[in-house]
C-alpha cells in the first residue's frame, strides 16, 4: 500500500508529486478545491490525482490548437500510465498511482477519451440514447473513477452512481444549448429537432420549438436524478445528506430553466446561494427516504463501464479515515464545471 511518503515513479517523490496536483487544482478550480479539503487526507489526495489529470486533458484537448494531435498525445499519455511508466510530469506519475492503487480498469479512462474525440469530430445524437452514450463518457467515467477510489465497487451502486451523472450532464447540455449553438456545437438529439421544426444552430432567440426540445431534456434528466438518487442509501448514513444536497442543488438548474420558459438560448439558469443553502436543509430530511429504483438495471450504455471494474482485481486498501462517499459527486460537479469554463473561454475567442 502506497501512502503519501512513498517514493513514487523513478525515484520521484509522490507526495511532491500530489502538491503539484494539489496546486493545479486550486488554480483551475476553486470551487472543487474546497470542497475537497473536507475529504479525508488519502482519499482527498487520490481525488486530487485523478482531477488534476482529468483537468489537463480537458485543457489539451479543449485549449490546444491541433485537436487531434493534442488528443493523440494524450492517448499516447494514458498509454504509458497502465504501461506503469508514465511520463516525466507530475501529474501522469500521480494518477498512475491512482491506477495502480485503486484498480481503475484501462476502459474507463478510455471511455472518457472516447468522449474528447465525439467532441473534435462535432458527432451529433440522433435520439437520446445516443446523447447517454455521450454523457457516460464524458460525466459518468469520471464518477466511477471516483466511486473506486471511494472504495465503492458494488454493480448496483455504480449503476446509481452513472445514472447520476447521465442526469447532471443533460442538466448541463439543457442549460447551455444557447451557448453551445452560438459556437456551432449541437447536442441535442436530432430527431428532436427535426419534430420541433426549429433548429437551436438556426435561431437567435427561444420559441415554442426550442422551448419544448429543453423541456424533454429535462424530462429525461429527472428520471435519471429519480435513480441517482436512490443510490444514497448505499452510502453511510453521515454521507446521505451530502450527496442529496448536491443532486438537488445541479437538478435545481432544471427548475430554473423551467422558471425561465425554458429557453436555454438569451437566458442561462443560475441557482442562487440562499436556494443552495435551503436545499442543503431539505437534504437533510430527504436522504433517508429514497426507497425506489434502487435495483433498476443499469442503462445500456454504462453497462461497458460496469462489466469493466467487475473484471478487475478489487484492490486491498487501508484507508486512514472512512472515506466521504460524497467526492465522485463532488468530483463531478467540478467536470461540469470545467466543462462550462472551456465552453465560455472557445465561445469568446
Amino acid at each position: 500500500m502506497w501512502t503519501v511518503d512513498s517514493v513514487g515513479f523513478e525515484g520521484q517523490s509522490l507526495e511532491d508529486d500530489l502538491k503539484a496536483c494539489r496546486e493545479t487544482i486550486r488554480i483551475g478550480s476553486r470551487s472543487f478545491y474546497a470542497a475537497s479539503r473536507l475529504l479525508p487526507k488519502q482519499v482527498r489526495n487520490a481525488a486530487f490525482a485523478l482531477y488534476a489529470f482529468c483537468r489537463v486533458s480537458d485543457d489539451a484537448v479543449d485549449l490546444g490548437q491541433d485537436q487531434r494531435l493534442a488528443l493523440n498525445l494524450l492517448q499516447n499519455r494514458l498509454d504509458k500510465v497502465y504501461k506503469g511508466t508514465p511520463e516525466a510530469r507530475p501529474v501522469d506519475r500521480a494518477f498512475a498511482w491512482v491506477v495502480r492503487t485503486y484498480g481503475i480498469p484501462r476502459e474507463v479512462p478510455e471511455a472518457l477519451l472516447d468522449g474528447y474525440r465525439w467532441d473534435i469530430s462535432g458527432r451529433r445524437y440522433r435520439e437520446l440514447d445516443e446523447l447517454i452514450g455521450y454523457a457516460v463518457r464524458v460525466a459518468s467515467t469520471v464518477g466511477v473513477m471516483m466511486a473506486l477510489v471511494m472504495g465503492v465497487r458494488e454493480r448496483t451502486a455504480l449503476a446509481r452512481a452513472c445514472d447520476l451523472g447521465i442526469a447532471m450532464q443533460l442538466t448541463n447540455i439543457a442549460r447551455d444549448i444557447g451557448e453551445d449553438a452560438r459556437a456551432g456545437r449541437l447536442y441535442v438529439p436530432t430527431d428532436w429537432i427535426a419534430a420541433s421544426g426549429e433548429n437551436p444552430l438556426q435561431v437567435g432567440q427561444a420559441t415554442s420549438g426550442t422551448a419544448r426540445v429543453t423541456r424533454r431534456l429535462l424530462e429525461a434528466a429527472d428520471q435519471f436524478y429519480e435513480r441517482g438518487i436512490a443510490g444514497i442509501v448505499y452510502l453511510p448514513s453521515s454521507c446521505q445528506s451530502a450527496i442529496m444536497a448536491a443532486a438537488r442543488i445541479y437538478q435545481r438548474i432544471g427548475v430554473e430553466i423551467a422558471r425561465n420558459c425554458f429557453d436555454s438560448i438569451s437566458r442561462r439558469a443560475v441557482v442562487s446561494s440562499r436556494r443552495k443553502l435551503a436545499l442543503l436543509g431539505v437534504a437533510q430530511i430527504q436522504a433517508s427516504r429514497i426507497i425506489d429504483d434502487l435495483d433498476a438495471a443499469p442503462h445500456q450504455e454504462t453497462v461497458f463501464l460496469l462489466n469493466a471494474v467487475e473484471k478487475t482485481t478489487k484492490p486491498i486498501l487501508a484507508l486512514e479515515d472512512a472515506p466521504s462517499k460524497s467526492a465522485w459527486v463532488i468530483d463531478l460537479i467540478g467536470r461540469l464545471e470545467a466543462r462550462d469554463r472551456s465552453l465560455n473561454y472557445r465561445s469568446s475567442i
